[in-house]
């Protein structure tokens, strides 16, 4: 059965209850007419709000976005106008044969100014409350979301601050060994020791170390010195 439809019957149902439990009362307590008939319509109205509420929160707890969302607009229109007319037509029928004061109304006017007022009173109040459930179902999404998103943010600054931590203690890695440089060697590329410049790598730092320490000396041909180059006798002079 279709949404609408099942909507539409379920709403001329209550419609054609009330009428008749309003005529019974009327009958029965006839000064309270006026107080019966305005309890009667807060009843039939309270059960639109209600199912329009529930239809509109449920739409919009399964959209994806406001655009997504199906069409309760001509959903309930077309629920109302079958309760309008079935609610109509069942109450002028009941009326007729049983006797009980449901109003002395044509069959005529129950289908069009009767079911004009009861579609009325069903469209309306069940299109505000559409429109009320899903702000409510929406202003709590956005409302969580907001809750989140701080979170997400300090994340994120912790992840970077982590970062940050990181390439400061980079920095001053390079800073150290800078200054290791600065006190070891004469950063050109040469390592600086009592005997001479050799290579500033791994390998020249080991092998200087190692000729050093066994009183040899290796130096580099084109390390920058000082020193001028050995006078060679002629003639063995």
């Amino acid at each position: 059965m279709n949404s609408w439809l099942l909507r539409g019957l379920g709403m001329a149902s209550v419609h054609v209850v009330t009428r008749v439990v309003l005529g019974l009362a009327v009958t029965q307590w006839p000064l309270h007419g006026s107080s019966l008939r305005w309890i009667s319509l807060a009843f039939v109205v309270l059960v639109a709000l209600l199912w329009g509420g529930l239809d509109g929160i449920r739409d919009a707890r399964t959209a994806v976005d406001e655009e997504s969302g199906a069409d309760l607009t001509m959903m309930w229109l077309k629920a109302a106008a079958v309760a309008g007319v079935l609610a109509g037509a069942v109450s002028w029928l009941i009326g007729t044969i049983t006797g009980i004061a449901l109003g002395d109304n044509t069959l005529f006017f129950e289908l069009t100014s009767g079911a004009a007022f009861t579609i009325l009173l069903v469209f309306l109040p069940a299109m505000l409350a559409v429109t009320i459930g899903r702000f409510l179902v929406r202003r709590e999404a956005r409302k969580s979301g907001a809750t989140a998103a701080p979170v997400a943010a300090g994340a994120t600054g912790a992840y970077a601050s982590e970062q940050d931590y990181d390439v400061v203690e980079a920095a001053e890695e390079n800073y150290e060994a800078s200054e290791w440089a600065s006190e070891h060697g004469t950063g050109q590329g040469y390592y600086e020791t009592d005997q001479g410049y050799y290579e500033n790598d791994q390998a020249g730092r080991q092998q200087a170390d190692d000729q050093t320490s066994g009183g040899g000396r290796h130096y580099v041909d084109d390390a920058p010195t000082e020193v001028f180059e050995a006078i060679k006798p002629e003639n063995g002079k």
